[in-house]
């Protein structure tokens, strides 16, 4: 039986142990379930339930208040996704026209 090398000194000399991988060079133990877990992309919908991707073209889907400022971003404003994070409340970061850069709710903006 094969397994993968361990993934923070390489080594081929992997054994298993109920539900963990053993490398007995660097004593790593890891489950192989949640590293493939870990290894997936990070993924957010927008307010019609669309996947947005990393340089997507966004709009904003209703008025938005900047937090600590007076500002208000508009509804229909267009922005372009720079990365998508695994934030509790704010997965999108962004460059909005006429604000600069800022994180954004993806269930406020609609895919352009």
């Amino acid at each position: 039986m094969s397994f993968p090398p361990c993934p923070q000194c390489q080594s081929e000399f992997v054994y298993q142990d109920q539900d963990n991988l053993i490398c007995p060079e660097c004593a790593h133990e890891w489950n192989p379930a949640e590293v493939d877990a870990e290894d997936a992309p990070l993924t957010a919908k927008d307010a019609n339930g669309t996947l947005l991707q990393e340089g997507d073209k966004i709009t904003v889907a209703k008025d938005l208040k900047v937090k600590g400022s007076s500002m208000v971003i508009k509804i229909g404003t267009k922005a372009v996704i720079r990365r998508i994070v695994d934030g509790k409340d704010h997965e999108l970061d962004c460059k909005v026209d006429g604000a600069g850069e800022m994180m954004v709710t993806a269930a406020f903006v609609k895919k352009a």
